[in-house]
């Protein structure tokens, strides 16, 4: 079994404030730490130290509070009680753990998925003048995957079809596959899956079910729970996760390749900057074509301003980039950075990776924070309810109240950092195919002679535990070099746009094959391709390639890799890729190492049974060597040369 070292935080105090040289890579954001040291804001960074030691029992897993005859602990060195008062030991205790966070991150994913559904419904039913079918083709490729009729209908009474199928996909009775899996998912995996007794049935009963089998007195097998957490990732991903992907195509766009700009001096000093936070693209989109109305360009400029500048944070911002090519102030851990600027009028939130300090951060400065979710309210926040039905008036509201702010600013206090880079975005699946003549043809050839030695996903997040983008640029980097393309998603697709690495001129920085290819394709070595729900996206690549190959996705030189992961929707995703047949590296360790047995299921036994399994790692050299190897030993037994 594989042995990793639960290592402390590589962040540090330097003279009793946080050391800007071992928080980030990103000199925008070293700026803004060192300012943040200088006048008392509080970061997550500082937080995070403030909270050392943290807790070792929660670190290995092995703590439970699922009822009150707890809170239970074991103890790991077997000094101190093996079991807590119901009798669940350590491997039950960490099963059911990790199980509960599949289930939220797979509920969070699959949530997004509904209130796009319900946006949808909404055109289809024609209850709403705020949105339309903009992708008409592909809603009929849905249309025509699900078994709806489409020749001499039009859009929306194919639409007004595909509202029960996919409604269905959250909770019906019976044992029946989910439609989208059935549709989509390669046959190989099916048959996997059917097997194993984990295809998916609905994704609310398989999160329902998590929460039973996780209460006391329930199922205390950590092979049984582990299943479970299978089953529900499988309903996020080739379900919750696809379901978003697909209706915010179809909706708002299918994303084609688009130039942009990234850091935080994509904000202006000469205008009101509106930043977009969160996941959810219904809110997003509509605040971007409020904001570049003409109407509220001049609004701005009766307040002093020069216009209005909307620019994107964590994967609202790549849902918006994506699509309209908005600039991006950052990643996850820059939400807060971007209100110490001094320059921000207003963080207009959805839902998801949303700090609860950005409250108490604004109150520092003349930003206001404004939230629009019923499920996600912040005390300190303004909150004004974004209702689809009418959402052009929310967003104009939300808009107005930005502007009206602009005044309050201090001029004296705008600190925007200097640095900016300018990356491409934009690939979809169906923009990678248009590049690739129409198929994956010329992309199996490149992996056949080796041009391309393999296909890593990279996603997510980024930790405070961890340098920022240090470990997300390290392992994309050494990725390239050994001729193997990176797809990715999330934070990682700001940290790489970020570093240059999503630009054509970043081939250079490319491996001899690698090189040739995207020179040939004009694409760069590491490809964005969306939101973290749209790791989506990867699967249908990883499952057409299977199926053009005649092979199952685990035969595939390809791997996924999350380096400085933290949230439970990581988890989610980890788990499907894994239940897919993927290699999954982690890259902060996920507190399972207080069961040797639940960590030997994870990292080893998962490949004999499903075809992918996870790998910890937290030194981004030896996780990339190890990939690459992986990679190898599968070209290997495909008879492909290494």
């Amino acid at each position: 079994m594989v042995k990793v070292e639960l290592l402390p935080t590589k962040v540090s105090w330097k003279n009793g404030k946080v050391d800007p040289e071992k928080a980030t890579i990103n000199p925008a954001a070293a700026e803004l730490i060192e300012l943040a040291n200088r006048e008392g804001y509080e970061t997550a960074w500082h937080r995070l130290l403030q909270q050392e030691p943290q807790c070792g029992f929660g670190l290995l897993g092995v703590c439970c509070r699922n009822c009150t005859l707890g809170p239970c602990r074991i103890d790991p060195f077997g000094n101190g009680p093996k079991r807590g008062v119901c009798g669940a030991d350590a491997d039950t205790i960490v099963a059911r753990n990790i199980l509960r966070m599949i289930a939220a991150g797979a509920a969070a994913h699959s949530d997004h998925a509904r209130d796009i559904l319900q946006v949808f419904q909404y055109v289809a039913e024609g209850k709403t003048k705020s949105y339309k079918i903009t992708d008409s083709e592909k809603l009929r490729w849905l249309a025509k995957a699900l078994g709806v009729p489409v020749d001499g209908r039009t859009d929306q009474e194919i639409a007004k079809d595909l509202v029960p199928i996919l409604a269905a996909e959250f909770g019906k009775y019976g044992d029946e596959p989910l439609k989208l899996i059935e549709a989509l998912a390669p046959s190989k995996r099916k048959e996997v899956w059917s097997k194993l007794g984990v295809m998916p049935r609905a994704i609310d009963r398989e999160v329902n079910e998590i929460m039973h089998r996780t209460h006391m007195g329930v199922d205390a097998d950590p092979v049984n729970l582990t299943l479970q957490g299978v089953r529900a990732a499988l309903a996020d991903g080739w379900s919750g996760s696809m379901m978003a992907t697909i209706l915010s195509d179809i909706l708002f766009g299918t994303p084609k390749p688009i130039k942009y700009n990234i850091n935080l001096g994509v904000l202006r000093e000469d205008a009101v900057n509106i930043v977009v936070h969160g996941h959810n693209p219904v809110l997003s989109m509509k605040i971007v074509q409020v904001a570049w109305s003409k109407e509220m360009q001049e609004l701005a400029k009766k307040y002093g301003a020069n216009g209005v500048n909307v620019v994107g944070m964590c994967c609202t911002g790549n849902e918006v980039l994506m699509r309209q090519g908005i600039p991006i102030a950052g990643n996850m851990l820059l939400q807060e950075l971007a209100i110490i600027t001094g320059a921000v009028e207003a963080v207009i939130a959805d839902y998801q990776c949303v700090m609860p300090s950005l409250a108490t951060l604004a109150e520092c400065f003349h930003t206001k924070l404004i939230t629009t979710e019923p499920k996600m309210k912040i005390p300190g926040a303004i909150h004004v309810e974004f209702d689809p039905k009418n959402a052009d008036e929310a967003a104009k509201e939300i808009v107005r109240i930005a502007i009206e702010n602009f005044p309050r600013r201090n001029k004296a206090r705008v600190k925007i950092p200097k640095h900016k880079t300018e990356a491409m975005a934009g690939y979809s699946v169906e923009a990678l195919l248009q590049i690739l003549g129409g198929s994956l043809d010329p992309l199996i050839q490149a992996l056949k002679e080796g041009t391309i030695k393999g296909v890593v996903g990279i996603v997510g997040c980024n930790n405070p535990k961890v340098k920022q983008n240090y470990n997300l640029i390290t392992v994309t980097k050494k990725l390239i070099e050994n001729d193997i393309l990176v797809v990715g998603t999330g934070c990682w697709a700001h940290a790489a746009a970020t570093h240059g690495f999503f630009t054509l001129e970043a081939a250079e920085m490319a491996g001899p094959g690698l090189k040739k290819v995207c020179k040939a394709l004009g694409i760069p070595p590491a490809i964005h391709m969306g939101s973290c729900v749209d790791c989506s996206r990867i699967l249908l690549v990883l499952g057409a390639l299977a199926d053009a190959l005649g092979v199952d996705i685990s035969d595939l030189p390809a791997a996924g890799s999350a380096p400085e992961w933290f949230s439970e929707k990581a988890v989610s995703i980890g788990t499907y890729f894994v239940a897919s047949g993927v290699l999954v590296h982690l890259g902060v360790v996920p507190p399972v190492l207080g069961s040797p047995n639940v960590t030997k299921l994870l990292t080893e036994d998962a490949e004999k049974i499903l075809g992918g399994k996870f790998y910890v790692e937290p030194d981004p050299e030896k996780a990339a060597e190890t990939i690459i190897n992986h990679i190898i030993e599968k070209r290997k037994k495909l008879g492909w040369p290494t």
